[in-house]
């Protein structure tokens, strides 16, 4: 009965002196443990570098094109918003889709000539087609840029975390093996800063997912935009219809 009097003297010791903060716990982890920490840190400061960069990027892109959207439809001089808009940079892919369809309307192969056949007006429509075309793509390009980033945080980091949380429990059992002792309060600690490792996991997986979905219903939506302006824009700027 003294002996594990003494021994259990000795484990309260021994706990009482470890730190079991969080930042005490994530101290104490194994090497291992301490650089899934690391990578889920980083992981998680890039998504919320992206998260703020798209919000920040798609809000202006938003406000440009309803702005550019009003004023196409309410001006019937499109020579002259054409000059305009041509003039200053836009960031504004409705705008682009303008100017190039536009400008191969007025600088294309229909350029000085007069009574155009039936094909060369043809060719034309199909240079415009693939003029605004191109904007669209290039537009839907870039708004998904670093989003396949935020989808590879999402669905991989709760798996890095729990493998830091497993390699981080199987290290504790190593150490109980070693001292023979099964006491919670030797046990405890090792799991706690184990389980840290899936907490990060989780803290960086939430919220790219989440965000990944709500950017990718806006790039959906915005594409729907484009296609819809794009279908208008080469209706109202046919050749045979301007008189080009």
């Amino acid at each position: 009965m003294v002996d594990r009097a003494v021994e259990a003297a000795n484990v309260a010791g021994n706990v009482a002196h470890i730190d079991l903060s969080i930042w005490g716990l994530i101290a104490q982890a194994d090497m291992v443990v301490k650089l899934v920490m690391l990578f889920l840190l980083l992981a998680s400061l890039w998504s919320w570098a992206i998260i703020f960069d798209k919000f920040t990027s798609f809000g202006k892109m938003r406000g440009k094109m309803a702005k550019f959207e009003g004023t196409f439809r309410s001006n019937k001089l499109l020579d002259g918003l054409y000059d305009r808009m041509n003039k200053k940079p836009n960031d504004n892919p409705l705008s682009d889709m303008f100017i190039a369809a536009m400008s191969e309307i007025r600088y294309g192969v229909l350029k000085d000539v007069r009574n155009p056949s039936d094909d060369l007006i043809d060719n034309c429509r199909g240079r415009i087609y693939q003029a605004v075309s191109r904007i669209k793509h290039l537009t839907l390009e870039r708004m998904e840029k670093d989003l396949i980033f935020l989808a590879t945080v999402g669905s991989a980091s709760p798996f890095i975390g729990l493998f830091g949380t497993v390699w981080g429990i199987v290290n504790s059992f190593q150490s109980i093996g070693a001292s023979k002792n099964t006491s919670l309060a030797v046990v405890a600690p090792g799991i706690a800063e184990a389980l840290i490792a899936t907490a990060m996991g989780l803290f960086a997986a939430i919220p790219a997912v989440i965000f990944y979905n709500f950017f990718s219903n806006h790039i959906r939506l915005a594409s729907s935009k484009l296609e819809d302006f794009q279908g208008e824009l080469i209706t109202v700027l046919d050749p045979v219809t301007l008189g080009r």
